[in-house]
């Protein structure tokens, strides 16, 4: 559905026909406006309008449609389409979630498409619009504070996972909790979280590269201001510090996985000298009672009168060395 709809003019929001038809010729006669519609989870028959009035490429309709697309930039004839993932983080559950969001760029419109709850428009929209300066370049004044406002959150997102991460290493380092069945889980929930954000943040390098002119072949993108490189530059520097943020995440949790992973190793080694020293205890006094369990008639000691408390006091005294000996050894 149509969340917004209007003619930008001279950095100023203006009231426009309500036909998008003529509300482009309108924004094109002018010279010095646009026209921006904003959609939120369009359908096809909802969309063909759009598509019609705007000539937007086929290819771009469909995947703006069908979703699941990765952050991209492509060029068509009559537009440029960009694809960004914005996420969302959630203290409560420690998980980020990911929508996406569309952009189309052409002769004096902007056309949005949002699907999930991710990144409401509405705030970047308002945020404009008390600036008309960066109203009034455009259609590409649009993109980079869509950009912009993308990239920041992710600065805020990769924030939050450090500290969750901080928190995962001080229990895997706890004596008490550090051997949790449940710690191993987590981390490898966490992993997950990094790799759904990594999907959101590493694609989106290339595209912003190349609007910052910083690309391959370094040339202008079509429908873009040549003189906003700058902003763009600036923006994809931030991009560049999140994503060595998420490598360095990445890294760590795997060394905290690792860490995990010894330490219970280094326990059960443990808890298997505790279990072979008490075993060896326990089989010396079942050894020698095995001895003189067997029924011959002919053995040694038998019929002494001093035989029980003999073997009784020797029980004693070898448990207590082999005691003394594996505390001494740390098995015990």
């Amino acid at each position: 559905m149509i969340v917004d709809c209007a003619i930008y003019r001279d950095g100023r929001r203006t009231e426009g026909p309500e036909d998008l038809s003529d509300a482009l010729q309108e924004a094109r006669a002018s010279g010095d406006a646009f026209l921006w519609i904003g959609l939120y989870e369009p359908t096809e028959r909802e969309f063909d309008l759009v598509t019609q009035e705007f000539g937007l490429h086929p290819l771009a309709v469909e995947d703006a449609l069908k979703a699941h697309q990765r952050p991209k930039l492509e060029v068509y004839e009559d537009s440029l389409f960009m694809v960004f993932k914005p996420v969302s983080y959630e203290p409560r559950s420690d998980t980020v979630t990911s929508g996406e969001l569309m952009i189309f760029l052409g002769d004096s419109f902007v056309v949005t498409v949002r699907h999930g709850k991710d990144m409401p428009l509405a705030s970047v929209r308002r945020h404009l619009e008390e600036q008309p300066e960066m109203l009034r370049h455009g259609p590409t004044g649009v993109l980079y504070s869509i950009a912009d406002s993308v990239v920041d959150h992710y600065l805020e997102v990769v924030t939050e996972l450090g500290t969750d991460l901080e928190e995962l290493e001080a229990e895997v380092f706890s004596p008490s909790s550090g051997g949790s069945r449940h710690t191993a889980s987590r981390i490898y929930t966490f992993k997950r979280q990094v790799l759904e954000f990594r999907r959101a943040t590493v694609p989106l390098a290339p595209p912003l590269a190349r609007l910052a002119g910083q690309g391959v072949s370094g040339a202008a993108v079509p429908f873009v201001q040549e003189k906003s490189r700058p902003f763009f530059r600036d923006v994809n520097d931030h991009l560049a510090r999140v994503n060595e943020s998420v490598e360095a995440l990445d890294r760590l949790v795997s060394d905290v996985l690792s860490a995990h992973l010894a330490q219970m190793s280094v326990r059960q080694n443990d808890d298997m000298r505790k279990i072979s020293a008490w075993a060896a205890m326990a089989a010396v006094p079942t050894m020698i009672a095995g001895i003189y369990g067997m029924n011959f008639q002919h053995m040694p000691e038998l019929h002494w009168v001093a035989s029980y408390p003999a073997v009784i006091l020797a029980m004693a005294a070898l448990e207590v060395l082999l005691y003394r000996l594996f505390k001494r050894r740390g098995w015990l």
